[in-house]
């Protein structure tokens, strides 16, 4: 029996959940980065659960127990506290080397956390984001 990841789109609104980012620093980041978003990728963003703004969707089994598969935003973000969060940018080949020229950031196991838009390079992150955006299904 196949299992599903739990974080799954729902009707919330993003717009809803942007407004209510803080710090305030967070949520206008969050807006910024909702209009790139939705430049790069022409998607309607979807909120993943209650926290992550996803655009696009792809299908996938996990490479660590093929039972495991689901669907999963092909790249999106999530305006925390700490930092932002960004998925995506580095699960193609493509995209983890381009990756370093992004700016300042961190890494996760999923994600790439950005403490304030103005340290990275906005080109490259639309580029990033363009390549996240054409990943098919696993």
């Amino acid at each position: 029996m196949a299992t599903a990841a739990k974080t799954q789109p729902t009707d919330a609104s993003v717009e809803d959940f942007l407004a209510a980012a803080t710090p305030a620093r967070r949520r206008l980041d969050g807006e910024a980065l909702a209009r790139i978003f939705g430049e790069v990728t022409g998607a309607s963003p979807v909120m993943w659960g209650p926290s992550i703004v996803g655009y696009g969707q792809y299908r996938y089994v996990s490479p660590v127990n093929t039972r495991t598969t689901g669907i999963w935003p092909k790249t999106g973000f999530s305006p925390r506290k700490t930092a932002l969060s960004i998925y995506g940018l580095k699960d193609l080949p493509e995209g983890a080397a381009l990756l370093p020229d992004l700016g300042t950031y961190t890494e996760g196991a999923g994600c790439v956390y950005v403490k304030k838009l103005e340290d990275i390079d906005e080109a490259v992150l639309r580029r990033l984001i363009a390549i996240a955006f054409s990943r098919g299904d696993d």
